[in-house]
């Protein structure tokens, strides 16, 4: 019988950054299962590693985000960073091959990190990557993610913000005219009308254009000894990340597994926002006793 112990935190150097994670140990032999996300840092993750007891689960905050920060915050980061980080923690560790469950940009910066070294990584969960680089309406969506890039820089968080909500909900091909539409008013969506002239929002400033614009190594990732597997939420249909996941499974020669709920599936009240957690587990931990 294993018993999971209470999270310690770990700080980590790397180039540009200090990377913080957390570690719930259990005497397991299994793989140490990581859950990861971007923008999301460990603090979306509570609920789901609860349910892994009998792992030894890890989490951590990217660079940038909540406790991991980085030298120059106005800074983009690309996924190869991200990946670098990771593998970086996962060799701190001392682990062996992991098993990774990564979403969103998370999933995004994990395909990076298994084409770069497939040895850290036994099997990648991608839950929903926003590859708009691969879509078939590669050039609206990618326009799109930059339009809400050039918004921030224009107005600020408010209304960046606001067009991000409105695009992640978008279902559906995106076009040149429904990239180039003005953002919505923040208001609308109980966010900040005022400009407080900061630009190191992890998401608007940092990261939404070099996630999004990311073309993966499929070549490197076909060749992988990683088994990979790309997930989508059965609620999230239609929509820019759910379509990034078939797009990549389709460049793998794969299926895409469904996962209940939707982009947030996993979550349990973190940040304010409710899945369908226990069935997401149930669901990530049978994938998992695949490989």
């Amino acid at each position: 019988m294993t018993t999971m112990t209470e999270p310690t935190t770990q700080t980590l150097d790397v180039p540009g950054a200090t990377l913080t994670y957390d570690v719930r140990k259990t005497d397991s032999s299994a793989p140490v299962l990581m859950l990861i996300g971007w923008p999301m840092g460990a603090g979306g993750f509570v609920t789901l590693a609860s349910h892994f007891p009998d792992r030894t689960v890890v989490t951590y905050d990217p660079r940038g985000v909540e406790r991991s920060a980085k030298a120059d915050p106005a800074r983009p980061s690309t996924p190869e960073e991200h990946a670098d980080d990771l593998h970086r923690i996962i060799a701190a560790l001392g682990a062996g091959p992991v098993d990774l469950f990564a979403s969103s940009g998370g999933a995004v910066n994990a395909l990076a990190l298994v084409a770069a070294h497939p040895e850290r990584v036994r099997t990648l969960v991608a839950h929903e990557p926003p590859l708009a680089a691969i879509l078939p309406d590669r050039e609206g969506a990618m326009a799109a993610t930059q339009a809400i890039a050039d918004t921030y820089q224009r107005g600020g968080f408010g209304p960046a913000m606001a067009q991000f909500i409105v695009a992640v909900g978008h279902k559906g091909p995106m076009t040149l005219d429904y990239a180039a539409q003005p953002a919505p008013d923040p208001a609308m969506f109980g966010l900040p009308t005022q400009d407080d002239g900061t630009r190191t929002d992890p998401l608007l400033g940092q990261n939404i254009v070099t996630c999004t614009h990311y073309e993966p190594d499929f070549e490197a990732l076909r060749a992988a000894s990683t088994r990979i597997v790309l997930a989508a939420g059965v609620e999230s249909e239609g929509q820019m990340a759910y379509r990034g996941a078939f797009a990549a499974a389709e460049r793998l020669d794969t299926t895409p597994v469904s996962f209940p709920s939707g982009h947030g599936g996993f979550l349990g009240g973190e940040y304010g926002q409710v899945g369908d957690p226990d069935a997401f587990a149930t669901k990530l931990r049978e994938v998992l006793a695949e490989s």
